[in-house]
Protein backbone atom coordinates (compact mmCIF):
# COMPACT_ATOMS: atom_id res chain seq x y z
CA UNK A 1 0.00 0.00 0.00
CA UNK A 2 2.69 2.42 0.77
CA UNK A 3 4.46 2.04 -2.35
CA UNK A 4 1.02 2.69 -4.36
CA UNK A 5 0.60 5.71 -2.29
CA UNK A 6 4.04 7.15 -3.54
CA UNK A 7 3.15 5.60 -6.97
CA UNK A 8 -0.07 7.62 -7.02
CA UNK A 9 2.07 11.39 -5.52
CA UNK A 10 4.06 10.55 -8.57
CA UNK A 11 1.50 9.69 -11.03
CA UNK A 12 -1.37 11.59 -10.64
CA UNK A 13 -2.92 15.51 -9.50
CA UNK A 14 -5.31 15.45 -6.44
CA UNK A 15 -8.17 13.52 -6.19
CA UNK A 16 -10.78 14.29 -9.19
CA UNK A 17 -9.40 17.81 -9.87
CA UNK A 18 -7.71 18.86 -13.24
CA UNK A 19 -4.13 20.91 -13.27
CA UNK A 20 -5.84 23.40 -15.76
CA UNK A 21 -9.16 23.67 -14.42
CA UNK A 22 -12.51 22.15 -14.38
CA UNK A 23 -12.80 18.97 -16.74
CA UNK A 24 -15.22 18.29 -19.28
CA UNK A 25 -17.07 15.00 -19.84
CA UNK A 26 -15.27 13.01 -22.38
CA UNK A 27 -18.41 11.44 -23.44
CA UNK A 28 -19.75 14.62 -24.15
CA UNK A 29 -16.81 16.40 -25.83
CA UNK A 30 -15.66 12.86 -27.41
CA UNK A 31 -12.22 13.99 -27.21
CA UNK A 32 -12.19 16.75 -29.55
CA UNK A 33 -8.69 17.72 -30.38
CA UNK A 34 -9.99 21.63 -28.88
CA UNK A 35 -6.88 22.95 -26.37
CA UNK A 36 -9.12 24.21 -24.36
CA UNK A 37 -10.33 20.55 -22.79
CA UNK A 38 -8.65 19.12 -20.28
CA UNK A 39 -9.96 15.03 -19.73
CA UNK A 40 -8.65 13.54 -16.52
CA UNK A 41 -8.65 9.63 -17.26
CA UNK A 42 -7.70 6.67 -14.72
CA UNK A 43 -5.63 4.13 -16.42
CA UNK A 44 -6.52 0.14 -15.13
CA UNK A 45 -2.85 -1.70 -15.49
CA UNK A 46 -0.66 -3.41 -12.95
CA UNK A 47 2.08 -2.31 -14.13
CA UNK A 48 3.43 1.96 -14.52
CA UNK A 49 6.77 1.24 -16.05
CA UNK A 50 5.47 -0.81 -18.95
CA UNK A 51 6.90 0.89 -21.85
CA UNK A 52 3.03 0.81 -23.78
CA UNK A 53 1.72 2.45 -20.01
CA UNK A 54 4.25 4.88 -20.25
CA UNK A 55 3.63 6.04 -23.70
CA UNK A 56 0.26 6.74 -22.94
CA UNK A 57 0.51 8.77 -20.16
CA UNK A 58 3.14 10.91 -22.11
CA UNK A 59 0.88 11.14 -24.73
CA UNK A 60 -2.01 12.19 -22.50
CA UNK A 61 -0.14 14.99 -20.73
CA UNK A 62 1.22 16.44 -24.35
CA UNK A 63 -2.08 17.34 -25.02
CA UNK A 64 -2.53 18.70 -21.90
CA UNK A 65 -4.46 15.66 -20.23
CA UNK A 66 -4.10 14.29 -16.82
CA UNK A 67 -3.97 10.29 -16.86
CA UNK A 68 -3.51 8.44 -13.56
CA UNK A 69 -2.76 4.94 -13.28
CA UNK A 70 -4.31 3.17 -10.67
CA UNK A 71 -3.58 -0.74 -10.23
CA UNK A 72 -6.72 -3.07 -11.11
CA UNK A 73 -6.07 -5.68 -8.06
CA UNK A 74 -6.06 -2.60 -5.29
CA UNK A 75 -9.00 -1.10 -6.18
CA UNK A 76 -12.20 -2.47 -3.95
CA UNK A 77 -16.27 -1.51 -4.88
CA UNK A 78 -19.10 -0.57 -2.86
CA UNK A 79 -21.96 -1.70 -4.90
CA UNK A 80 -24.82 0.40 -3.72
CA UNK A 81 -28.04 1.02 -5.15
CA UNK A 82 -27.79 4.01 -7.46
CA UNK A 83 -24.81 4.74 -5.97
CA UNK A 84 -21.17 2.94 -7.62
CA UNK A 85 -18.40 3.50 -5.70
CA UNK A 86 -14.55 2.46 -6.51
CA UNK A 87 -11.82 3.01 -3.76
CA UNK A 88 -8.36 2.87 -4.03
CA UNK A 89 -5.58 3.12 -0.83
CA UNK A 90 -8.97 4.42 1.42
CA UNK A 91 -10.06 7.51 -1.47
CA UNK A 92 -13.29 6.96 -3.11
CA UNK A 93 -11.85 7.58 -7.13
CA UNK A 94 -14.00 10.00 -8.50
CA UNK A 95 -14.03 12.77 -10.79
CA UNK A 96 -13.20 11.04 -13.35
CA UNK A 97 -13.90 11.94 -17.58
CA UNK A 98 -12.44 8.73 -19.13
CA UNK A 99 -10.92 5.19 -17.79
CA UNK A 100 -8.62 2.98 -20.65
CA UNK A 101 -8.67 -0.51 -19.54
CA UNK A 102 -5.08 -2.40 -19.69
CA UNK A 103 -6.62 -5.25 -17.99
CA UNK A 104 -4.00 -8.74 -18.05
CA UNK A 105 -6.02 -12.27 -18.80
CA UNK A 106 -5.15 -13.48 -15.97
CA UNK A 107 -7.32 -10.99 -13.82
CA UNK A 108 -9.90 -10.59 -16.64
CA UNK A 109 -12.94 -11.42 -14.17
CA UNK A 110 -11.82 -9.04 -11.50
CA UNK A 111 -10.51 -6.11 -13.92
CA UNK A 112 -13.85 -6.35 -15.99
CA UNK A 113 -15.53 -6.07 -12.64
CA UNK A 114 -13.97 -3.25 -11.71
CA UNK A 115 -14.28 -1.28 -15.39
CA UNK A 116 -18.21 -2.06 -15.26
CA UNK A 117 -18.20 -0.13 -11.93
CA UNK A 118 -16.60 2.78 -13.62
CA UNK A 119 -19.03 2.49 -16.33
CA UNK A 120 -22.10 2.39 -14.03
CA UNK A 121 -20.74 6.05 -12.81
CA UNK A 122 -21.22 7.25 -16.23
CA UNK A 123 -17.06 7.35 -17.10
CA UNK A 124 -16.37 7.12 -20.66
CA UNK A 125 -14.53 3.49 -21.26
CA UNK A 126 -12.12 3.59 -23.98
CA UNK A 127 -13.07 -0.30 -24.09
CA UNK A 128 -15.98 -1.48 -22.88
CA UNK A 129 -16.13 -4.31 -20.03
CA UNK A 130 -18.46 -6.63 -22.30
CA UNK A 131 -15.92 -5.96 -25.47
CA UNK A 132 -13.19 -7.19 -23.54
CA UNK A 133 -14.90 -10.18 -21.88
CA UNK A 134 -15.79 -11.38 -25.42
CA UNK A 135 -12.47 -10.68 -27.16
CA UNK A 136 -11.08 -12.89 -24.18
CA UNK A 137 -13.40 -15.81 -24.93
CA UNK A 138 -12.21 -17.36 -28.46
CA UNK A 139 -15.17 -19.22 -28.94
CA UNK A 140 -17.73 -16.19 -28.31
CA UNK A 141 -15.20 -13.91 -30.53
CA UNK A 142 -15.78 -16.52 -33.17
CA UNK A 143 -19.43 -17.22 -33.02
CA UNK A 144 -19.29 -12.61 -33.24
CA UNK A 145 -17.02 -12.68 -36.21
CA UNK A 146 -19.63 -15.56 -38.18
CA UNK A 147 -22.48 -14.08 -37.23
CA UNK A 148 -20.76 -10.68 -39.35
CA UNK A 149 -20.21 -12.93 -42.22
CA UNK A 150 -16.45 -12.58 -41.60
CA UNK A 151 -14.13 -15.31 -43.49
CA UNK A 152 -12.79 -17.66 -40.93
CA UNK A 153 -11.21 -21.03 -40.47
CA UNK A 154 -13.44 -24.20 -39.95
CA UNK A 155 -13.98 -23.89 -36.12
CA UNK A 156 -15.77 -26.66 -33.84
CA UNK A 157 -16.59 -27.21 -30.14
CA UNK A 158 -17.99 -30.07 -28.09
CA UNK A 159 -18.51 -30.50 -24.54
CA UNK A 160 -18.36 -34.72 -24.74
CA UNK A 161 -15.36 -36.27 -25.54
CA UNK A 162 -17.18 -38.73 -26.62
CA UNK A 163 -17.96 -36.57 -29.73
CA UNK A 164 -14.15 -35.75 -30.77
CA UNK A 165 -14.28 -38.19 -33.59
CA UNK A 166 -17.79 -36.15 -34.80
CA UNK A 167 -15.88 -32.72 -34.52
CA UNK A 168 -12.67 -33.63 -35.87
CA UNK A 169 -14.39 -34.84 -38.85
CA UNK A 170 -16.18 -31.07 -39.12
CA UNK A 171 -12.87 -29.33 -39.22
CA UNK A 172 -11.54 -31.12 -42.08
CA UNK A 173 -9.43 -34.06 -40.12
CA UNK A 174 -5.82 -33.81 -39.37
CA UNK A 175 -3.98 -31.87 -39.21
CA UNK A 176 -5.64 -29.39 -37.11
CA UNK A 177 -5.40 -26.86 -34.29
CA UNK A 178 -6.31 -27.53 -31.12
CA UNK A 179 -6.87 -24.10 -28.66
CA UNK A 180 -7.69 -23.25 -25.04
CA UNK A 181 -10.81 -21.29 -25.59
CA UNK A 182 -8.76 -18.68 -23.01
CA UNK A 183 -5.27 -19.00 -24.01
CA UNK A 184 -3.17 -15.93 -24.75
CA UNK A 185 0.26 -15.22 -26.65
CA UNK A 186 0.12 -18.83 -28.54
CA UNK A 187 -0.06 -20.51 -25.07
CA UNK A 188 -2.02 -23.31 -25.35
CA UNK A 189 -2.18 -24.26 -28.93
CA UNK A 190 -1.01 -27.41 -30.23
CA UNK A 191 -0.78 -28.66 -33.96
CA UNK A 192 -2.28 -32.36 -34.48
CA UNK A 193 -0.66 -34.02 -37.74
CA UNK A 194 -3.30 -37.31 -37.09
CA UNK A 195 -6.36 -38.26 -36.47
CA UNK A 196 -4.29 -40.10 -33.64
CA UNK A 197 -2.45 -37.70 -31.66
CA UNK A 198 -5.36 -35.29 -32.32
CA UNK A 199 -8.32 -37.24 -30.31
CA UNK A 200 -5.54 -37.79 -27.78
CA UNK A 201 -4.95 -34.25 -27.31
CA UNK A 202 -8.30 -33.31 -27.31
CA UNK A 203 -9.20 -36.39 -24.42
CA UNK A 204 -5.88 -35.08 -22.18
CA UNK A 205 -7.13 -31.31 -22.11
CA UNK A 206 -11.16 -32.70 -21.67
CA UNK A 207 -9.89 -34.66 -18.71
CA UNK A 208 -8.92 -31.85 -17.08
CA UNK A 209 -11.53 -30.30 -17.26
CA UNK A 210 -10.27 -27.89 -19.76
CA UNK A 211 -12.89 -26.17 -22.95
CA UNK A 212 -10.88 -26.32 -26.12
CA UNK A 213 -11.95 -25.46 -30.07
CA UNK A 214 -10.74 -27.29 -32.81
CA UNK A 215 -9.90 -25.29 -36.35
CA UNK A 216 -9.01 -25.95 -39.66
CA UNK A 217 -5.15 -25.72 -39.96
CA UNK A 218 -4.27 -23.04 -43.08
CA UNK A 219 -1.14 -25.05 -44.56
CA UNK A 220 -1.19 -22.20 -47.11
CA UNK A 221 -0.56 -19.30 -44.55
CA UNK A 222 2.98 -20.98 -43.46
CA UNK A 223 3.00 -19.64 -40.27
CA UNK A 224 2.18 -15.91 -40.90
CA UNK A 225 -1.08 -14.03 -40.92
CA UNK A 226 -2.25 -10.13 -41.16
CA UNK A 227 -4.04 -8.43 -37.94
CA UNK A 228 -6.01 -5.45 -38.88
CA UNK A 229 -7.34 -2.99 -36.64
CA UNK A 230 -10.60 -1.16 -37.43
CA UNK A 231 -11.87 1.86 -35.40
CA UNK A 232 -15.82 2.55 -36.55
CA UNK A 233 -15.89 0.02 -39.57
CA UNK A 234 -12.53 1.16 -40.85
CA UNK A 235 -9.52 -0.39 -41.14
CA UNK A 236 -6.80 2.13 -39.42
CA UNK A 237 -3.68 0.12 -39.53
CA UNK A 238 -2.49 -3.55 -40.31
CA UNK A 239 0.67 -5.96 -39.75
CA UNK A 240 1.80 -9.27 -40.75
CA UNK A 241 3.07 -11.64 -38.37
CA UNK A 242 5.51 -14.53 -39.46
CA UNK A 243 5.81 -17.05 -36.62
CA UNK A 244 9.72 -18.53 -35.84
CA UNK A 245 11.34 -20.78 -37.60
CA UNK A 246 9.74 -24.08 -37.75
CA UNK A 247 6.84 -22.64 -35.75
CA UNK A 248 3.30 -22.38 -37.31
CA UNK A 249 2.30 -19.58 -34.30
CA UNK A 250 2.92 -16.21 -35.41
CA UNK A 251 2.77 -14.97 -31.72
CA UNK A 252 5.40 -12.66 -31.61
CA UNK A 253 5.39 -14.13 -27.69
CA UNK A 254 6.87 -17.08 -29.52
CA UNK A 255 9.48 -15.81 -31.28
CA UNK A 256 7.51 -14.32 -34.00
CA UNK A 257 8.43 -11.21 -36.03
CA UNK A 258 6.16 -8.79 -37.49
CA UNK A 259 5.41 -5.65 -39.94
CA UNK A 260 3.75 -2.60 -40.89
CA UNK A 261 1.41 -3.80 -43.85
CA UNK A 262 -1.35 -2.05 -45.78
CA UNK A 263 -4.03 -3.88 -46.80
CA UNK A 264 -5.03 -4.43 -50.52
CA UNK A 265 -8.70 -3.48 -50.86
CA UNK A 266 -9.82 -7.17 -51.83
CA UNK A 267 -8.24 -7.60 -48.36
CA UNK A 268 -10.02 -3.96 -46.46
Amino acid sequence: ASSDAAWMARNRSPMGMSPVGTTIRASEKAFAPDASVRVLMAMLARNPNLYSHKRLKEAAEARGHTLDIINTLRCYMNIASRRPEVYYNGEKLEGYDAVIPRIGASVTFYGTAVLRQFEMQGVYPLNESVGIGRSRDKLRSMQLLARDGIGLPVTTFAHDPKQTDEVLKLAGGAPVVIKLLEGTQGIGVVLADTNRSAVSVVEAFRGAGVNILLQEFIKEAGGTDIRAIVVGGKVVAAMKRTGAEGDFRSNLHRGGSAKVIKLSPEER
